[in-house]
């Protein structure tokens, strides 16, 4: 009997590798118009359009991410002071569970 392979994708805070279940996804959505700031949200079924990275359900990891602007530059995006805080409180929902 062959075993399926479990996607492993790295986390960007803590930059481990972690079965693709185990993360959440970041995804930037295409600005409006051209020029403009992406808005970043969290993409939970990982079928979100746009480029994304991701981060595991954990506080910790989100600072970690923020402080070595990983976000921004995993997505070649702008994000927002205002985005990262929104981030922050949804990433704190999925920490709960």
């Amino acid at each position: 009997m062959k075993t399926k392979k479990v996607p492993m994708r790295r986390c960007i805070g803590c930059m481990e590798s972690k079965p693709k279940k185990e993360l959440i996804r970041v995804v930037a959505a295409k600005p409006e118009e051209e020029g403009g700031v992406a808005e970043v949200i969290l993409d939970p079924t990982g079928k979100a359009p746009g480029r994304g990275a991701y981060l595991c359900p954990k506080a910790e990891c989100f600072e970690k991410a923020v402080k070595k602007r990983a976000i921004a530059r995993s997505l070649n995006a702008e994000v927002t002071r205002e985005n990262l805080d929104r981030l922050s409180e949804e990433l704190k929902q999925y920490e709960q569970q």
